[in-house]
Parts: C-alpha cells; sequence; structure tokens
C-alpha cells in the first residue's frame, strides 16, 4: 500500500472520529505527571493505586479483542498503557479502531506491574489528542536513510534515541560553558550578525542588500572586531555564543552556519587561555558525559590536564618533512611543500600554504587534545608577535578528534602594526588569494583609541561536541544542517 493510500485511511479515520463527536485536536489537555515520574510511583509504596494522568505519542500498539496493550512516548521516556474494554467503557474502546502508530492520546488510570514485572499504567479514560495523517517512520524501528534524517530532522528525533541524547548533549554543553565563563566574571554580550565589513577572519562571507538603509551588507564570518571593540570600551571579560557564517565548502567538518564561542580578556594572554581552555572543556567533558574519559570508536579521547603544547613549525616538520622556517618566501616554500604532497596554487601565499601543510600532514594526527602554538605572523594577522620572535605570534589551536575545535592568541593592539599587516593582506587578495582577511577602518580606529593587553578564544561548539558525543560529521550534530535542494 502506497503512502497517499495510508494518508487517506488515517483521514477516513480522522472524520469517523469527528462523526463521533471527537475533536481530534483539542486544544488543551492537563497532564498530572510525565511517564518518568508516573513510573517513579511505582517504588512508593504509599503511593498505590494512586490515579495519574499522562500524554504522549503512540509507538506501539498491540490489541487483543477486548483488551489491548499501548506504549506512549512522551519527553521522558515511554510508558506501557493497558486498555482493558470493561475498564474504559465499550464505545470509548471502539475508538481503538480509529487509532494509530504517531498518534497522541492522553491516559488516566492507575499504575501496577505485569505478571513479567512490566511497568504500566492500567487505563480508566482516554483522550485523543493529536489524529497523526502520515505514519510514523519505518514503524519506530530505526531510520536510516541519511538523506530522510537530515531533512526531516524530527523523525530522526522520533525514531533514534541516541540521536536526541546528541542534542541534548549538545544543549547541556552550551549551559555548561556559560556557567563556566560566567563564574570567571565574564558578561555575555550580542554584536551585529549584519555587517559592512566581514572581518575577523580569512573566510568568504554571504552578501545580502538592505533596501532601507540602501547598502550591502555581510552575515558575519566570526565575532573578533566587535568582540574586541567592547574591550577597548572598557568591558574587560566578554563572550558570546552566536551563529557564524561562512560560503564555503560542506564537508563532514564544515557547515555554512555554525555555532561559536569567543571570548576576550584583559590582561590575559595565550599561555594563561590554554590554562582556561584545558579547565573548561575537561570540566565539560565530565559533566557532560561523567568522565573526562569520553569513547571514541574503539579508543577513547581523555581530556584531563595538562594537554600537549607542541609549536607548529615542529609539528610539520616532523609530518611532512618541510620546515617553514629555512622558506622564507612563498615560491621556495611552494617548491618545498609540493614535494610534500601539497598543490599549492600560484596565487597562494606562505601562510596558506603552511595552512596547507598543518591540515594536510598533522591534523588527522591529533587525536587527543594537543595544543599547537607558535605560528608564523603570515596566518595570524591578529595576533601579537612573540618578543623573542618577531616572525612567530603568540597563537595556539587546539585538536581534538583530527580537527581543529578552538583557536586563541595574545591580541594584537598595536593599531599601526595592525593596519600594516592588513595591507599585507590586501596585497595578497590582490594577488588572487580569496582567503585573506578584510580591513575594517572602524575597527582601526576604535584600536587607536587604545586596547589593553588581551586574550582571545575562539572555540567551535560543532566541533567540540562532535568529540564529546562521538560524531563522526558536523551534520549528526547540527539539528538542520545545510544540504543540496532535495531532488523530486
Amino acid at each position: 500500500m502506497g503512502e497517499d493510500d495510508l494518508i487517506q485511511q488515517r483521514k477516513d479515520k480522522l472524520e469517523r472520529l469527528r462523526t463521533a463527536g471527537i475533536d481530534p485536536y483539542p486544544a488543551r489537555f492537563e497532564r498530572t505527571h510525565t511517564s518518568e515520574q508516573a513510573l517513579a510511583l511505582l517504588g512508593d509504596a504509599s503511593a498505590n493505586d494512586t490515579s495519574v494522568t499522562v500524554a504522549g505519542r503512540i509507538t506501539a500498539m498491540r490489541q487483543m479483542g477486548k483488551a489491548s496493550f499501548l506504549d506512549l512516548q512522551d519527553g521522558s521516556g515511554r510508558i506501557q498503557v493497558y486498555v482493558k474494554q470493561e475498564s474504559v467503557g465499550v464505545q470509548p474502546y471502539a475508538l481503538l479502531r480509529d487509532i494509530d502508530l504517531g498518534d497522541f492520546l492522553g491516559v488516566r488510570g492507575t499504575l501496577f506491574r505485569t505478571k513479567t514485572g512490566e511497568p504500566t499504567l492500567e487505563a480508566q479514560t482516554l483522550t485523543v489528542l493529536v489524529k497523526a495523517l502520515r505514519p510514523p517512520p519505518e514503524k519506530w524501528h530505526g531510520l536510516h536513510d541519511v538523506e530522510v534524517r537530515y531533512r526531516q530532522r524530527y523523525l530522526d528525533l522520533l525514531a533514534n534515541p541516541e540521536v536526541r541524547n546528541i542534542f541534548i548533549a549538545r544543549s547541556r554543553v552550551v549551559a555548561a560553558v556559560r556557567r563556566f565563563l560566567d563564574a570567571r566574571g565574564y558578561l555575555e554580550v550580542e554584536t551585529p550578525i549584519l555587517q559592512s565589513t566581514a572581518g575577523g577572519a580569512a573566510a568568504r562571507p554571504f552578501v545580502t542588500y538592505h533596501n532601507a538603509l540602501d547598502r550591502q551588507l555581510h552575515l558575519r564570518i566570526a565575532l573578533e572586531l566587535y568582540l574586541k571593540r567592547l574591550v577597548v570600551g572598557g568591558f574587560e571579560k566578554v563572550y558570546e555564543l552566536g551563529r557564524i557564517f561562512r560560503n564555503e565548502g560542506v564537508s563532514t567538518k564544515y557547515n555554512p552556519e555554525f555555532t561559536m564561542l569567543e571570548s576576550y580578556e584583559a590582561y590575559a594572554d595565550y599561555h594563561r587561555l590554554m590554562a582556561m581552555v584545558e579547565e573548561m572543556i575537561s570540566g565539560i567533558a565530565g559533566e557532560v558525559t561523567g568522565s573526562p574519559r569520553v569513547p571514541y570508536g574503539d579508543t577513547e579521547i581523555d581530556f584531563s590536564p595538562p594537554w600537549p603544547r607542541i609549536p607548529l613549525r615542529d609539528a610539520i616538520l616532523e609530518r611532512s618533512g618541510v620546515d617553514f622556517a629555512a622558506h622564507r618566501d612563498a615560491p621556495s616554500l611552494r617548491d618545498a611543500a609540493s614535494r610534500a604532497g601539497v598543490q599549492a596554487e600560484p596565487s597562494w601565499g606562505r601562510g596558506k600554504i603552511i595552512d596547507e601543510l598543518l591540515t594536510l600532514h598533522v591534523e588527522p594526527h591529533l587525536l587527543q587534545p594537543t595544543f599547537l602554538i607558535d605560528y608564523p605572523i603570515e596566518l595570524s594577522p591578529l595576533a601579537k608577535r612573540k618578543p623573542d620572535n618577531p616572525d612567530l605570534v603568540e597563537r595556539f589551536e587546539f585538536f581534538i578528534c583530527g580537527r581543529e575545535v578552538g583557536n586563541a592568541y595574545t591580541e594584537l593592539n598595536d593599531p599601526i602594526d595592525q593596519r600594516g599587516r592588513f595591507e599585507e593582506q590586501a596585497r595578497l587578495r590582490a594577488a588572487g588569494d580569496e582567503e585573506t582577511e578584510l580591513a575594517d577602518e572602524d575597527f582601526l580606529i576604535a584600536l587607536e583609541h587604545g586596547m589593553p593587553p588581551a586574550g582571545g578564544l575562539g572555540v567551535g561548539i560543532d566541533r567540540l561536541v562532535m568529540a564529546l558525543t562521538g560524531a563522526s560529521s558536523i551534520r549528526e550534530v547540527i539539528l538542520f544542517p545545510a544540504l543540496r535542494e532535495a531532488q523530486r
């Protein structure tokens, strides 16, 4: 039987309910307990024969003449319902003929255990709450079609409990991040999503147009430059959890919109931020999963501090054989990188080539939480130089499960140096490299008013959730990921 036939059958049942004087979509229903709360009463001897009222979606039905068993699922779990004709009445019992899997039902009754020990609610009254016009996915035995799972996430959540658990964990991660930073005196703020200049990262923005203002705007690609304006304005500890938009590729690691945490702290440097990251993420792992050691495939990820701190130069040299410090210009480094398997485009600057060496040779091997530190200045136009080596900056990225999860540095607060670096980025863009930082003149003016020494941190929330839940694709941790247009 085709889906259209099944839908028509349900519509016919809907009309029979209405003909019988039953509203299949009542505006309200008062329940006294969730399924979890109701089942908990069975362990309380004083609660025997207590009447409870529950509500939920029907996920299983077993009809046996004048008695039936139903499974009701609500947000807290599942409860079995026993319906006897002699208890609810002939007419109400007959209504079960017009009830299907996926419908919502309200039930009042008393709790008992079956002969097999199954906690069960014996129904006294039944109330139709919702008549579902479409059948549930694969009769509740799991939904595995990836295309359907992502496009119709509500079906994925209904059919796959493990998917619900991932998004429950995600919510707990975000809440734990807020608690951690709030406890350290940070102030949560909000900055513009629509920006005149898409700054703070080397990424291609989405472009839109504001009719009333008669101007082109960009969806933000980072939170950084506006948060640093607030540090200039006297807020010494600020953070934002917000959506970021980058008009780039889609893969298991990338989604065009994603969630980022960025925090900025006056008088902190990248060393202090490394210690803060270890404390924050190991604590979140323990809070969300129950342990700082989290299963991942056939192994486990240990978030316990301290994490290794490896200079980027050493990591790339060990894995690729290329010492970027020995190649002072882009053509020389391009030749060395090509021998290591990196096919660098002619427009790439030295920083882009180094980043590709990192991505190809180093990143996949960083399974356990690891800091890579001290990046070349070409890769980090917003970071402060190292006092003992002006070719490098005080920056780290941290990696978990072979993916970059976060980035931080001691912030560049010299407005003259910052302007010069933006100008160098502009030269690279003019030469054909689109993945460069855009200059933001208003930000430079703010910096000229004076920003205290500060450390800034960015953490990809989606990738952090991936590491904590064992997800292999970013689409598994974003409720509604970006997809190609469906083929009709």
